[in-house]
């Protein structure tokens, strides 16, 4: 079921699947709600999924001079309280872990736990800074499509790619959604984005990771490192995958997801 919330000159579209204790999914940069299919038609059956779509991807539209991982933290919340939802279980992808992250510090009361998909607490170095600020420059002279088309096979692993290049082409198809606007805030909103390790440290409910170990986009020697960092940690390190094990690994992602659900809804917690 889709559902829409008018906030401003603006709409913030999620749906909703399945009943049970609420999960929310946040998807990555250049994707939309769509990216969890495999996790919903798996996960629908014993949860509430919440998938929204985040300002300017999917059924929701930017319409916003400032966009930041705290404001599109607080879209999430608006929805939640939209729902009567006063506690989830929260998971991010890349982007959407950022926005997780931001989310966990800012509520942690609505969080029983949450989980990182192929994400980071830490902040971009000087370098990824430089290579986003070079991908807002390609974006504002070529197009968002042509961004998101050379791109999104570089999430892959190159196994993945060759076995399975209709996947690949669906998502670089789902790419024409996007503006440059949206494009170009949604790394802004990333550049600007502070450290997080210290929601990781601090955190007093359990934390999942899932990590590829051919990812491109987010090191994983850097993510096996924050998997130390929080008191409790579900620690998911897969290979031949690289950042989108939402599709190069559904099975195994969906297990993992699963089980961590199981262990939070039956601990005390």
């Amino acid at each position: 079921m889709q559902k829409i919330i008018q906030t401003g000159n603006s709409q913030l579209a999620y749906h909703l699947y399945g009943s049970g204790f609420p999960v929310v999914l946040i998807h990555g940069f250049g994707e939309d709600g769509r990216i969890w299919k495999n996790q919903i038609n798996y996960l629908q059956t014993g949860f509430q999924l919440i998938i929204p779509d985040l300002r300017g991807s999917g059924q929701s539209t930017l319409n916003t001079h400032s966009l930041s991982i705290e404001s599109m933290a607080d879209d999430v919340k608006q929805i939640l309280d939209a729902e009567n939802i006063s506690q989830c279980i929260m998971f991010g992808h890349s982007m959407g872990g950022y926005i997780t992250l931001a989310f966990a510090e800012k509520y942690v009361d609505v969080l029983k736990s949450f989980g990182l998909v192929h994400s980071t607490a830490f902040a971009d170095s000087e370098e990824k800074k430089e290579a986003r600020k070079k991908s807002i420059d390609f974006i504002k002279e070529h197009s968002a499509f042509e961004f998101v088309k050379a791109t999104i096979p570089n999430l892959f692993s190159e196994k993945f790619k060759t076995e399975h290049k209709e996947t690949v082409d669906d998502l670089i198809e789902q790419g024409k959604q996007f503006s440059k606007e949206a494009l170009t805030a949604y790394y802004e909103a990333m550049i600007a984005r502070p450290d997080k390790t210290t929601v990781l440290k601090s955190a007093t409910v359990p934390v999942f990771f899932f990590i590829g170990e051919e990812d491109k986009a987010v090191n994983p020697a850097d993510a096996i490192t924050q998997t130390a960092m929080p008191s409790i940690c579900s620690a998911n390190i897969v290979s031949g995958i690289a950042h989108m094990g939402m599709l190069e690994a559904a099975d195994e992602l969906n297990h993992a997801m699963e089980a961590f659900l199981s262990f939070i809804l039956s601990s005390k917690q």
